[in-house]
């Protein structure tokens, strides 16, 4: 019982804590979030290639990750399943226009509109502009306010 709880402790305040300098993104072509650091936890659900997620703690093995979706929602995911090597966008909004260019003026790329939770690789910013590319390597630039990036 001491265990558990100075885990919860530890992921509540990694969650207090946790920055970009915690951004992960899945790398992985599917993952699945776990209710535990383990196989022998049950699935809580899978994420999908470039989601963003932010560490907040680190299982005792070193092997698995507590992890902070953009829904706030913690779980664990294997280390071997997530990188810290490029950011990563995730849409906040229910649906939202993908652009050709970064601007309004700009007309809507052949994958929009994009919806609740499609994740994507952050390629660049211009303004408040960020150029992206989904698992299926389509890009177009999406305005700031409707991604939650990490």
């Amino acid at each position: 019982m001491k265990k558990m709880n100075f885990v919860f402790f530890v992921v509540i305040f990694s969650l207090l804590t946790a920055g970009y300098a915690n951004a992960l993104c899945v790398s992985a072509q599917k993952a699945s979030l776990r209710s535990g650091p383990g196989t022998n936890y049950g699935i809580a659900w899978e994420i999908y290639k470039y989601i963003p997620v932010v560490k907040v703690g680190v299982s005792l093995s070193g092997e698995w990750y507590a992890v902070s979706d953009v829904d706030g929602d913690v779980n664990w995911v294997h280390k071997n399943m997530v990188t810290s090597k490029y950011k990563c966008a995730v849409v906040d909004a229910d649906e939202v226009n993908v652009r050709t260019g970064p601007g309004m003026n700009y007309s809507k790329s052949p994958s929009s509109p994009a919806k609740k939770y499609y994740s994507f690789k952050v390629l660049n910013k211009k303004g408040q502009w960020v150029k992206v590319k989904d698992e299926w390597g389509n890009a177009g630039w999406i305005h700031r306010n409707f991604l939650w990036i990490r």
